[in-house]
């Protein structure tokens, strides 16, 4: 039974990546035309489940399976149903087919809390520069300066959202109630952790905090072929000695990774001397100490760089989000869950941001990690194991009956 719903889970994921903005690859953002598919599809499947399905004002697909109690508590299980450019078929999905799916596994059974599935409309930033507005939106988070940010079009997330025939005005509706049991999340991994110890599933300790820059180098510009190396005061040097200096030091430090992803050189000829160079910085750790430590760090050596070389160098802070723990008790019935099915229990951080770090902060919060074969993911050739989707499964059914014993004995 689960390796079957396992394929018709897989299936699924693979049928919504071809609902997309660009022919030939998977491109899906913020309520863009092919989410209406994508929400036809699902909401279908959800109602053939037993579930009431609608989408609220911030674009999410929600659908909610009754409980034997009019009054219980509502347990949310869900993730995000739009992509970043060229995507594969399974980085968020994955956790949405797998809720619906557990759903109807349990054929119309009931349990004493309602169950929640929830498709966020948005987790990535792609469109609007600013990721999470669906589990924004459910945590009562999604404020005006959101709603005002545009896209490259010049269009808002207000006017996406009515262009897309809701009423941005009711956002505040989106909001969960107050009677949360918690948050469940299915993922991929995105990594190479578990692949690389053969372990089908992860349990999620935290969900890493990161903090994102800008660090800008400032020199003089003149031109390549006249000005002597002992008189340059070249911008990009200083940055590239400081880029091996951010490598060494996240090398050096258990747990923490550090990234400069994007460098910018101005006047940026190739043969002018680069009088300023602008460098993103990225640097994610479980402990917020010893990631600002670690930011910490980096800005004194990008000082002594500067004042060595006759540089300037300053620094604009874009994030800094604070790591989220999971909550325990979530986690340890998740545990008990994969120990029913035969699972080892591994343990893990996340060092991505998902949407359970939006709800953490509104009920408690559980993710179960799925393998990534080779750590691939954000492309075209992610992928899991029907295997894996199977064990997954039969660990959420574990879960849901464990919560279910437990608010019995309450």
């Amino acid at each position: 039974m689960l390796a079957a719903k396992a394929r018709e889970v897989m299936a699924c994921c693979r049928l919504l990546a071809g609902f997309s903005e660009e022919s030939g690859r998977t491109t899906r953002t913020f309520l863009s035309a092919p989410m209406r598919d994508v929400h036809a599809h699902l909401g279908s499947w959800m109602e053939r489940c037993g579930l009431s399905v609608h989408v609220d004002n911030a674009g999410n697909l929600r659908g909610v399976y009754p409980a034997s109690a009019s009054d219980g508590p509502r347990l949310f299980i869900g993730s995000h149903l739009d992509t970043v450019i060229d995507a594969g078929a399974f980085d968020g999905v994955l956790g949405v087919v797998m809720a619906v799916a557990l759903v109807d596994l349990l054929e119309r059974r009931s349990l004493p809390f309602l169950i929640e599935v929830v498709g966020f409309s948005e987790e990535e930033g792609v469109r609007f520069g600013v990721p999470f507005i669906g589990s924004r939106a459910l945590a009562g988070t999604l404020d005006v300066d959101l709603l005002n940010r545009v896209d490259t079009r010049g269009r808002s997330v207000e006017d996406a959202i009515r262009d897309y025939g809701l009423d941005p005005s009711c956002v505040v509706n989106a909001r969960a109630g107050n009677h949360a049991l918690g948050y469940l999340e299915f993922h991929i991994e995105q990594g190479p952790v578990l692949d690389d110890i053969a372990a089908p599933l992860g349990v999620v300790r935290a969900i890493v905090g990161q903090s994102r820059l800008t660090a800008t180098f400032a020199g003089s510009a003149n031109h390549a072929g006249t000005t002597p190396m002992h008189a340059r005061r070249d911008a990009v040097a200083g940055a590239a000695e400081w880029i091996t200096a951010v490598e060494a030091l996240a090398r050096s430090t258990p747990g923490l990774v550090a990234t400069v992803g994007r460098i910018l050189a101005r006047p940026g000829s190739t043969n002018v001397i680069a009088g300023v160079c602008d460098t993103s910085l990225d640097v994610r750790h479980a402990s917020d100490e010893a990631r600002r430590i670690a930011v910490a760090t980096l800005h004194h050596t990008a000082q002594q760089i500067a004042s060595r070389r006759q540089l300037r160098v300053e620094f604009e802070t874009h994030l800094d989000q604070p790591a989220v723990v999971m909550s325990p008790t979530l986690v340890s019935t998740l545990e008990r869950a994969l120990t029913t099915q035969g699972v080892p229990i591994h343990r893990i951080d996340s060092g991505a941001g998902h949407d359970a770090m939006i709800m953490a902060a509104c009920m408690p919060a559980a993710m179960l990690f799925l393998r990534s074969p080779g750590g691939i993911s954000h492309h075209p050739d992610e992928t899991v194991l029907e295997d894996d989707v199977a064990a997954a499964l039969g660990t959420g059914l574990a879960f849901l009956d464990d919560l279910a014993r437990s608010l019995s004995h309450a």
